[in-house]
């Protein structure tokens, strides 16, 4: 007798934790949907930032590109008063260089957002190319020839 009474109580208290465990199909469905909610906002968030971070270095580097032309004509009106042949080889580098700049400035305006991972790279090419350009227009000015 008593063992059967131990192995009634033991199932009706398994039983009940069973039950209790178990969560009803609609309760399963609304935790999946506030997970997919979750989810989404947590996407929505991140191409919030993604799109931001594009709209900020677009502008950064329009500013620079800008500032680059500034500084090349300004150079260009430096070199006038050079010998003929080094105003000439100026002439060609600074050439050169505005068509660095241009074409930095094409570059940049034709990015079209295609992912995350492709901005990254993207990014990282150009900021080195950017780099590129500002090295080069500082040696452009180091081998100044005497008048």
């Amino acid at each position: 007798m008593k063992i059967s009474i131990l192995t009634i109580s033991v199932a009706s208290i398994m039983s009940v934790m069973l039950v209790s465990s178990c969560s009803s199909p609609e309760k399963k469905v609304e935790n999946a949907q506030e997970n997919v909610n979750d989810a989404n906002a947590d996407l929505a968030k991140a191409n919030d930032e993604y799109l931001a971070d594009i709209e900020t270095y677009k502008k950064v580097t329009a500013d620079q590109i800008a500032q680059n032309e500034k500084e090349l004509a300004a150079f260009r009106l430096k070199v006038r008063d050079e010998k003929a042949q080094a105003r000439a080889d100026y002439d060609k580098k600074i050439a050169d260089l505005e068509e660095k700049n241009n074409s930095l400035k094409q570059r940049m305006a034709d990015y079209k957002e295609t992912g995350k991972d492709n901005w990254n790279s993207f990014k990282s090419e150009f900021s080195h190319d950017m780099d590129e350009f500002g090295k080069a227009f500082k040696d452009l000015g180091v081998n100044n020839v005497k008048k």
